[in-house]
């Protein structure tokens, strides 16, 4: 599986691409092929804090119900609405329109702490085994 060479990817499966000093924010396709078709997406509102590596939404599949988990601190700038209603979005796009999350940072240096798309792609592979 390719992954975009414009994102920065952490552990817990979620990418972060900055766009014009924000950045915005959604899970990896590998991410979606482990949950299986998404049902539910829960996030916070606009306007909150989030701090780097903590939770700040859930998402629910067919399988399960996993925590998303922010890459960078900052504040919440705006969410993809679309997801209230139309959660298959990540499914069918997770790099584009079933993003989650714009975030202002408060420290635009977190994201050289995250993954190149080659070492993610060797994190997942180690998952695989």
């Amino acid at each position: 599986m390719a992954y975009p060479s414009d994102l920065k990817y952490t552990k817990d499966h979620e990418w972060a691409r900055q766009e014009d000093g924000l950045v915005r924010v959604g899970v990896t396709a590998y991410a979606v092929q482990q949950l299986g078709d998404v049902t539910l997406i829960d996030l916070p509102p606009v306007g909150s804090d989030v701090q780097a590596q903590e939770r700040f939404g859930d998402i629910e599949s067919v399988k399960t119900v996993s925590e998303l988990f922010a890459p960078i601190g900052g504040e919440i700038v705006e969410i993809n609405t679309e997801l209230e209603s139309s959660p298959e979005l990540v499914n069918e796009g997770p790099y584009d329109r079933g993003w989650m999350i714009l975030i202002r940072p408060s420290d635009p240096g977190e994201l050289n702490r995250l993954m190149d798309p080659p070492a993610y792609e060797d994190f997942v592979g180690s998952l695989e085994g």
